[in-house]
Formats: C-alpha cells, sequence, structure tokens
C-alpha cells in the first residue's frame, strides 16, 4: 500500500496537474463535480500521548459534489467523500471513513433561510480525546433570519448534534442548541445585537445539563477595515442532578484587512462544556491568525490558538500553532504545505504531550 501511495501522490503532482477534466451539468442550474485529495504526513506522535510513537500516513480522499441553485434564490450543495488513510508502521491503524453533508440557503426579500444536514465517520484526536478515538456523528440544523423593519430583524436556529463513540469510556452525547437573536440597525454597515441562546446536553456518562446564554453584541463593518461579530453575556448552567452554576460568557470574531492581500484574524471565546467522557469543563479560548495572498496562485497562512480547559480538579493549557503554503496550479488543481505543532500541559500524570505534523497534499476539483 505505501508503493501504491508514493505512485499516487506522484502522478498527482506531476502529469496529473496537467490536464483539467471538465465538469458535468445536470440540468438547469445543477453541476456535478468529481473531487479527491491525494496527501501524506509525518508525523511523531500518532497518538498523542506522553510517550509518542510516530509513523508515516497516507491519505486518499475521492469524493463528489453536487451544487444546485445557480441563479437562484435557493442554493445548495451535497458533498460526499470517502477518505482511506493507510499508515506506514502502524496498518492495524488504517481507516475507511465516509463523509455526507447537505447545505442549502435561500434568500429572497426580507427573508433569508438555511438547512444543514451531515454525517461523519471520524477517528481523531482533539484536546479532550487521545488515542485516534473512533466515533459517529450525525447534525441536522436550520436557521432563519427575517426583517421585521427597516432597523429590526429577529434571526434564530435550531441545531442538534449526536455523538457516538466507537471507544469504551467515552459518553454518547445528544446535544440541542437554539440561539435567539434581535438585531438593530445602529448604523448603515452595524447591527446590535440581543440574545438568547437554549442548550441541552445529555451524557450516557456524567451529568446532563441545561444553559442558558443571556447575550448583547454586534455585527458588522466596523471601520473600512474591520469587520465581524462578537457576544458577551451571562451564561448559567443547571445541572440535573445539582445546583446551578454561572459565568461571563463570551463569544466572537474580527477580521481586519491590513492590506488587499493581507488579512488578520482574531477570535475569543468562554463557555461551558463537557469532555468525551462526561467530565464537566469550562474553556476559555484565544486565537489568532494571517492569511497573505501574494499573487495569483500563491498563498501562506499563518495561525495560533490557546485553549484552557478547567476541569474543577485541574487545568489544562493546550497551544496549537500552524504554518501553510498554498499553489494554485489550475483552475482545478491545488498544493497544499503545512506544519502543525501542538503542545498541552496538564498537571495529570500521563495527560501533557508535543506533536509536530508535516503535510502535503493536493486537492482536485474537477
Amino acid at each position: 500500500m505505501k508503493k501504491i501511495s508514493l505512485t499516487l501522490l506522484a502522478a498527482a503532482t506531476t502529469g496529473s496537474l496537467l490536464t483539467a477534466a471538465p465538469f458535468l451539468a445536470i440540468g438547469d442550474g445543477a453541476e456535478l463535480f468529481v473531487t479527491g485529495t491525494l496527501g501524506i504526513r509525518a508525523d511523531d506522535n500518532i497518538y498523542t500521548v506522553e510517550k509518542a510513537t510516530s509513523d508515516t500516513i497516507f491519505d486518499i480522499n475521492p469524493g463528489l459534489e453536487i451544487t444546485f441553485g445557480k441563479d437562484a434564490a435557493l442554493k445548495g450543495s451535497l458533498t460526499l467523500v470517502d477518505s482511506f488513510s493507510n499508515y506506514s508502521d502502524n496498518s492495524k491503524l488504517n481507516t475507511n471513513l465516509f463523509t455526507g453533508d447537505l447545505r442549502a440557503n435561500f434568500e429572497e426579500g426580507k427573508l433569508k433561510l438555511n438547512f444543514n444536514t451531515g454525517f461523519h465517520e471520524m477517528n481523531q484526536n482533539t484536546p479532550t480525546l487521545s488515542g485516534l478515538t473512533r466515533r459517529d456523528q450525525f447534525v441536522i440544523g436550520t436557521g432563519a433570519e427575517i426583517e421585521i423593519s427597516a432597523i429590526t430583524a429577529l434571526g434564530a436556529d435550531v441545531k442538534f448534534t449526536h455523538d457516538n463513540f466507537k471507544v469504551k469510556g467515552y459518553a454518547d452525547t445528544d446535544e440541542l442548541s437554539v440561539p435567539l437573536k434581535m438585531y438593530y440597525k445602529w448604523t448603515e454597515k452595524v447591527d446590535l445585537s440581543f440574545g438568547y441562546s437554549y442548550r441541552s446536553y445529555e451524557t450516557t456518562i456524567g451529568l446532563d445539563s441545561t444553559d442558558h446564554f443571556f447575550n448583547v453584541g454586534a455585527r458588522g463593518q466596523f471601520t473600512p477595515k474591520l469587520a465581524g461579530k462578537f457576544s458577551a453575556g451571562v451564561a448559567t448552567r443547571k445541572f440535573d442532578l445539582r445546583n446551578s452554576e454561572t459565568l461571563p460568557g463570551f463569544d466572537g470574531k474580527l477580521t481586519y484587512a491590513l492590506t488587499e492581500k493581507t488579512s488578520i484574524e482574531v477570535g475569543s471565546s468562554y463557555d461551558f462544556g463537557t469532555s468525551p467522557q462526561g467530565v464537566q469543563q469550562k474553556n476559555l479560548s484565544l486565537n489568532g491568525g494571517i492569511n497573505i495572498k501574494l499573487d495569483e496562485q500563491w498563498s501562506v497562512n499563518g495561525g495560533l490558538s490557546f485553549r484552557a480547559i478547567d476541569y474543577y480538579t485541574r487545568t489544562d493549557d493546550y497551544l496549537e500553532g500552524i504554518l501553510g503554503a498554498g499553489y494554485v496550479v489550475n483552475t482545478y488543481v491545488k498544493i497544499m504545505a503545512s506544519y502543525t505543532y501542538r503542545d498541552n500541559s496538564s498537571p495529570l500524570a500521563g495527560a501533557s504531550f508535543t506533536q509536530n505534523v508535516f503535510s502535503l497534499s493536493t486537492n482536485f476539483r474537477y
């Protein structure tokens, strides 16, 4: 398999780049694209644990994408991807995982509607998951925003997520979130917001909880170069078997256009959480990044994020940095290279780790 993967990767970065297959039109306003990724990763800590194990992974991800609604009020896409990950030294970790997503948007006059649903097979590490933990995730959501008057609008969303873990010791969960917001046009380009969010979290391990978040905020183009949105207020978590708890919740993301080709993004959030093992959390996240478009073909990016995970009995500090570059070969092919550094510092014995990942991939969309 290693030789096969290397051969495919070589083909992707040479002869295949010179040929562009056309897309297929399906009826009026619908198009079919064939997509794919051929990649290689060098990972020095595949399990994200203190005693590291390294490996080289080859990724082959063929897919299909159907877009519909071209030049219509209703637009959307259906994306299907079958992902193959092949480990050079640890073949028992080889996976074949499926992902499917359907998204649709409707916009006409004073009304905006959106819908999304997806099924994702995953085998991954996260700041609270180690050991390449296998799970299936189902997501469905819908939202609407309607203009009530010339200066007011009302927005509402509903999202349901079900996580089913395939490994013992992790909690299957059902999460339902319903954010509501009233928008008031403060200036021509900035809206003030007044919101309330409801969230229900049910878990097979640990405590079920219900969250309430009352907030105020703003969205829009704050200056000619600064845009984004933010909300801040009071978040309360009520547990089924004990008293409630309150914290100052916030969430925001801002983008600053440094030049025509360079943009800087910053974000932050503070909220309750529940780990996959059913442990209660309070999460503080800070992140920033830069994107530079050097010319029509070359782009570079960098980012740094920090997350403080308060488990009540301890706090873990998770740091992640990334450097990347992209090269557009033509309309259909793009080559990506990146380096990712991760560090988790924890007072819990065996929970600290560092990880370095180098990756190179070729992305296709015909």
